[in-house]
């Protein structure tokens, strides 16, 4: 698996999953509970992974719907 997004903002991370699965492309959300370390601040970033196959792809849905990647 490949990374394709880190952000902070967890609205980012449901929107572009939602765009990934519309076009058939899985997606994992890593470091999802990594706010029970930080206490529920908000500054560990969040990472959206897909498989290395569908990384062009999901790069290109993401740009053409202007979702910053963060990398």
């Amino acid at each position: 698996m490949k990374e394709l997004l880190r952000t902070t903002d967890p609205t980012i991370i449901a929107y572009a999953t939602a765009l990934l699965q519309g076009e058939g492309i899985d997606t994992f959300q890593a470091d999802v509970h990594m706010s029970v370390l930080e206490g529920s601040i908000g500054i560990l970033p969040r990472r959206l992974m897909v498989r290395d196959a569908d990384l062009f792809m999901a790069r290109a849905v993401l740009k053409d719907n202007d979702i910053p990647t963060g990398l």
